[in-house]
């Protein structure tokens, strides 16, 4: 298997092949699971954008009276303790979710493009205390680090957001380091240098355009682990707490009631699993894009 394989995820058996329809200038239709991952991100987007174009029913409104009702027509995802619609608690829980993950990503890749472009273009010393930096970090789990900071800082959403983030920044800095190291020995660059140019121009012009599409496949797949760390963080009442619609703060809810109203902590956890596979099968898809360019 090449290293463009490797990078793209990809089996020999899906190598491209002649009269496959890959070849010639044509292009190959997405595969069925990317489509359905994208539409799933869709309709999370849409839930983020306008949750009442989705929601069924207000998604606080307490009605006593239907408290634990079943999954049923009027109640797609059932009834809490409190009556209150599940499934319309699950959709404005969309957008609180998705942007504790967005930010905390967005800390995380922050951090390590900073660290990871310091080392891979700083020089030895700094990749030296950088990399030594990484090592001692990526010692702990990402989750225990999280934890760590929360300890610290107190518990809240806030915080949960900067934790995860902090956590995530190793190992995105040490992706970046090896993206830039790969950039900055390629011909392009090297030709760039004997035609003169500038170190700024080179960077500005050949190594940070081309280290941008891979780093933002690398946020697509970030974004899936970043909300599964968050519901967790909240689901042990670090992040955001009940009755807060958010996906992992609804879990902590309804696990005392795992056994009589199994749809209280099934359809949030659905939730959360299915945008962390949806996130990853497009990350994956962006980065196996990227690497057929190459």
């Amino acid at each position: 298997m090449s290293d463009l394989e490797l990078r793209a995820g990809v089996s020999p058996a899906d190598a491209p092949r002649a009269g496959d329809g890959r070849l010639g200038g044509r292009r190959r239709m997405p595969r069925p699971s990317v489509m359905f991952a994208a539409a799933f991100v869709g309709f999370l987007l849409l839930a983020v954008a306008w949750p009442g174009l989705l929601e069924t029913a207000p998604p606080d409104a307490i009605s006593p009276a239907e408290a634990f009702q079943p999954p049923s027509a009027s109640h797609w995802f059932g009834t809490d303790e409190s009556g209150r619609d599940v499934y319309s608690r699950v959709v404005a829980g969309t957008a609180p979710s998705l942007l504790i993950g967005g930010l905390a990503t967005a800390i995380g890749l922050a951090l390590g493009l900073l660290l990871g472009g310091i080392a891979a273009l700083g020089g030895r010393v700094l990749d030296f205390l950088i990399g030594r930096v990484n090592e001692v970090l990526f010692a702990f789990p990402g989750i225990l680090l999280a934890l760590l900071v929360i300890v610290l800082w107190g518990p809240g959403p806030v915080t949960a957001t900067v934790a995860v983030g902090l956590s995530t920044a190793p190992g995105y800095a040490r992706i970046i380091r090896g993206q830039l190291l790969a950039i900055r020995g390629s011909g392009y660059v090297e030709a760039a240098r004997v035609l003169g140019h500038g170190r700024a121009k080179i960077l500005s012009a050949h190594i940070l355009p081309n280290a941008l599409v891979p780093i933002a496949a690398l946020a697509t797949l970030g974004i899936g682990q970043a909300v599964v760390w968050a519901s967790s963080l909240s689901f042990l009442g670090l992040g955001a707490q009940p009755p807060a619609a958010e996906w992992g703060a609804m879990l902590s809810a309804g696990r005392t009631y795992l056994g009589t109203a199994w749809w209280l902590t099934v359809f949030p956890g659905l939730m959360i699993v299915a945008t962390t596979l949806a996130t990853t099968v497009l990350g994956r898809a962006l980065t196996a894009r990227d690497g057929a360019r190459r």
